[in-house]
C-alpha cells in the first residue's frame, strides 16, 4: 500500500523561532503502524527550553526525544506527547487509541512496539499527561514512601501535582503540596491534598519531593526535611547556575539529596520493570478523573508556532484569551 498523503510536522528553527513543515509520509511495512494524531501535549519545562535555544550541550544527547529529528539547537523536531487513532498496520492495533513519545506532527508511521494502547477508561486528552504521570511513578518508585511517613511536594506544577495526586492515595501520616504561588491552593485542593505555603510547611518531614525548580526551593526542601530525611529532586534547571545552602541543616542533620529522572527505570525497579510496562502503569493510573484538573483548553495544530512562543516567553493566560493548563494540549483535526 503506498501512501497518498504527506503529514505537517512542527520544527523549532532558532531561538524563539518554529514553523510547520511538510513532511513525507510512507505506507507502514511490517511490523509498523500509520497513526493520526489526536492530541499532542507541550512539555512546559523541556520544550521550553528547546524553543528558547538553551538545551545545555553537555546534556543534549541525553535530552534526545525517541523520534526527534534534527539536533540542538535548531533546527530540530521535538516532542513526546502525542495521542491517536491507528489507521493502519497490525489488526489488534486498527482503531484504537494510541499513545507514542512522538513530537508534534498530525499523522506518522512508528515501530507498532512503540505504542502504547490507552485503557478505555482514559480519554485521549487525558491520556497526554501519561509522560508526566510516568515520571511521578519513577520518583515515587525511588523514594519507597512508607505507611504513615510524613511527606511534603514542593512545587505543585505539572511533575509535583503528578506526584501529590498519586501519593494521596497512599496510607501516609501527612501530605502536603507546597508552592509559593497562593494560586496553586486550588489545584491542590482540586487533587484533594491539602496546601501550605513555603513558610507555613511542616517540618520534621521523612521525603520531601522537590518540583519547584528553584533554588529557593530547594532551601526550603532542606530545611523541612527531618533528620536522616531524604529530598527527591526532580527539578530541570537547564543551563541555571543553582545555589544549595549545604553548610546548615544539610551536613549537621545527615540529609539525603536524590536526582530523579525518567530516562531509566529507577533503581530499585530497574531489574524488574521495563520503560514500556511503567507507561502502561501510568496510563492505568489516568483512569482516576482527578487528572482532568491539570488541562486547560487546547489550541489547534494549526496554530501552534505562535502558541510554542507564548508558552516559552511566559505570556499570561488573558493574553491568550484561554487557560493553557499546567500540560498544554494542542489538537489536531477530528479530535473529540
Amino acid at each position: 500500500m503506498a501512501a497518498t498523503e504527506g503529514a505537517t510536522a512542527y520544527w523549532t528553527t532558532g531561538p524563539y523561532c518554529g514553523e510547520l513543515r511538510p513532511e513525507p509520509l510512507r505506507a507502514p511495512g511490517e511490523g509498523e503502524a500509520l497513526v493520526r494524531t489526536l492530541y499532542s501535549g507541550h512539555s512546559r519545562g523541556t520544550e521550553n527550553l528547546v524553543h528558547a535555544g538553551q538545551v545545555p550541550a553537555r546534556v543534549a544527547g541525553l535530552m534526545e526525544a525517541p523520534h526527534q529529528e534534527g539536533h540542538f539547537p535548531a533546527p530540530v523536531k521535538y516532542g513526546y506527547l502525542s495521542v491517536g487513532v491507528v489507521e493502519a498496520g497490525p489488526e489488534e492495533l486498527v482503531g484504537r487509541t494510541v499513545f507514542c513519545l512522538y513530537p508534534h506532527q498530525d499523522r506518522y508511521v512508528v515501530p507498532a512496539a512503540d505504542l502504547t494502547v490507552v485503557p478505555d477508561g482514559v480519554p485521549p486528552r487525558r491520556a497526554i499527561l501519561a509522560g508526566a504521570v510516568e515520571t511521578a511513578v519513577n520518583a515515587l518508585w525511588e523514594a519507597g514512601p512508607r505507611i504513615g511517613d510524613r511527606v511534603a511536594v514542593v512545587g505543585v506544577g505539572l511533575i509535583g501535582g503528578s506526584v501529590a495526586a498519586l501519593l494521596r492515595r497512599f496510607p501516609l501520616a501527612r501530605l502536603q503540596a507546597v508552592d509559593s504561588d497562593p494560586a496553586r491552593a486550588e489545584l491542590a485542593e482540586a487533587l484533594g491534598v491539602p496546601f501550605a505555603l513555603p513558610e507555613d510547611a511542616a517540618e520534621d518531614c521523612d521525603i520531601v519531593f522537590h518540583a519547584s525548580a528553584t533554588p529557593a526551593g530547594l532551601a526550603r526542601c532542606l530545611e523541612i526535611v527531618g533528620d536522616d530525611g531524604e529530598i527527591i529532586e526532580l527539578s530541570w534547571y537547564g543551563s541555571g547556575d543553582v545555589g544549595v545552602p549545604l553548610g546548615a541543616d544539610f551536613h549537621a542533620r545527615r540529609l539525603s539529596l536524590r536526582a530523579s529522572q525518567v530516562g531509566e527505570v529507577a533503581q530499585p525497579r530497574r531489574v524488574r520493570r521495563t520503560t514500556a510496562q511503567r507507561l502502561a502503569l501510568a496510563l492505568d493510573l489516568l483512569t482516576d478523573r482527578v487528572f482532568d484538573a491539570f488541562l486547560g483548553e487546547p489550541s489547534d495544530f494549526a496554530d501552534l508556532p505562535a502558541t510554542m512562543d507564548l508558552l516559552a516567553r511566559g505570556t499570561g493566560a488573558e493574553e491568550q484569551r484561554s487557560d493553557p493548563g499546567m500540560c498544554h494540549l494542542i489538537r489536531y483535526p477530528g479530535a473529540p
